[in-house]
């Protein structure tokens, strides 16, 4: 990385005048802390390097960066998180105070660069993928996620699945508010442009596949995006789009055929995990006066018509008491997501997918203590698949 391209930001330089003119305020989401304790290299389990696109606008909190409100064109950074020794699969090991970073027992952010042009961020990103594997896969995080947050949700998910390409977080202007669902509904739509030409610059920067995993309201953005797309006549961003997974998506489920039906017949994996006791999304469906979304309340059968791979994780465990989260939660659905995103291609056949089952359920009995239930429909053939111990 050229450093002249970069301008960088550490926990020691959150005193700096560069942050003058905002005052500290403990609510907001800071993800800079104040000083970084010293950690001994066995205590890390593994450094990692987010690429970052955003449409959030700057903030000059002490150690924010970027908060909820909206910028009329994309920012783009990098930064560096390490992951602690002691970290759990599907857990994140917040830091209970943004004064001072212990990387031996937290998620820790060691430092965050921000691009002084787009140009910058893909010839990085250009350099990135060509030392690498040449595959990326870009994360877009849901509804009432801070920047702090969506950055440690896709560390985490990039550690715990084994991803080794070049990892790209898209974060739009959520205001982190439970009370801003309509808010983060409109900083979405308006999202839409930058997460295409995101998605765009990464298939320039000579990306040989890109993988998408959406959360939640992101499952929205990233549809709209990939409508886009299709209208604009490049719907596989060149022939570069691999799998895309839609996890617990929050969007109406008329809407979703429709996008489907512009969308056209899926190029790869194109994936929805749903759970019918998603507190979250019962709640959204409220909101939306009571219309079914597809990450809760979905006909898979009929979404597996037009080639979505519905996976029902009802029957899986989840830490979030909401049910909304467990793509992210769950060792069994890590390593699902892990199978797909180190697979060199994508199943095309009932038979080549029901080897993969087979051995992906094999696999996950043997390390999954509790048992769990999967039903995946898929174009071919609905799998009921049990795994782990009775």
């Amino acid at each position: 990385m050229i450093l002249g391209r970069l301008r960088l930001f550490s926990p020691a330089a959150v005193g700096l005048a560069i942050f003058v003119g905002g005052c500290a305020n403990e609510s907001q989401h800071r993800i800079l802390a104040q000083t970084i304790a010293p950690a001994r290299a066995s205590q890390i389990a593994k450094t990692h390097e987010l690429f970052i696109a955003t449409s959030r606008a700057r903030d000059e909190a002490p150690g924010v960066v970027f908060a909820g409100n909206r910028s009329p064109d994309p920012m783009f950074g990098r930064v560096e998180i390490s992951v602690p020794a002691v970290h759990e699969p599907g857990r994140i090991e917040y830091s209970p105070t943004n004064k001072v970073a212990d990387p031996a027992r937290y998620f820790a952010a060691r430092r965050i660069g921000l691009y002084r042009s787009e140009a910058g961020f893909a010839e990085d990103l250009r350099e990135d993928l060509a030392e690498g594997s040449g595959r990326a896969l870009v994360f877009v995080h849901g509804y009432n996620t801070g920047f702090d947050e969506a950055i440690y949700r896709m560390t985490q998910i990039v550690h715990d699945s084994g991803f080794t390409g070049t990892p790209v977080l898209f974060t739009w202007a959520s205001a982190a508010r439970t009370i801003d669902y309509i808010y983060d509904s409109n900083s979405a739509a308006a999202a839409r442009d930058a997460l295409e030409e995101t998605l765009l610059t990464v298939a320039r920067s000579g990306a040989t596949r890109i993988d998408i995993i959406a959360h939640s309201m992101g499952s929205w953005v990233t549809m709209e995006t990939l409508r886009q797309l299709a209208i604009a006549g490049n719907k596989d961003l060149n022939g570069k789009l691999g799998d895309v997974v839609l996890a617990s998506p929050d969007i109406d489920a008329d809407l979703f055929k429709l996008q489907m039906r512009r969308y056209g017949a899926p190029v790869g994996g194109f994936y929805a995990l749903t759970s019918r006791d998603d507190r979250a999304l019962s709640l959204s469906q409220l909101i939306a006066g009571n219309q079914p979304r597809v990450g809760a309340t979905i006909d898979a059968e009929e979404l597996s018509l037009i080639g979505v791979t519905v996976i029902d994780v009802t029957g899986v465990a989840s830490t979030d008491r909401l049910n909304h989260t467990k793509f992210a939660e769950n060792p069994l659905l890590i390593r699902l997501l892990g199978d797909t995103l180190v697979a060199d291609a994508q199943p095309t056949s009932e038979q080549e997918i029901t080897e993969r089952l087979d051995r992906l359920a094999s696999g996950i009995g043997q390390t999954i203590g509790s048992a769990a239930e999967l039903i995946i429909t898929t174009p071919f053939q609905v799998f009921d698949v049990e795994v782990g111990q009775r």
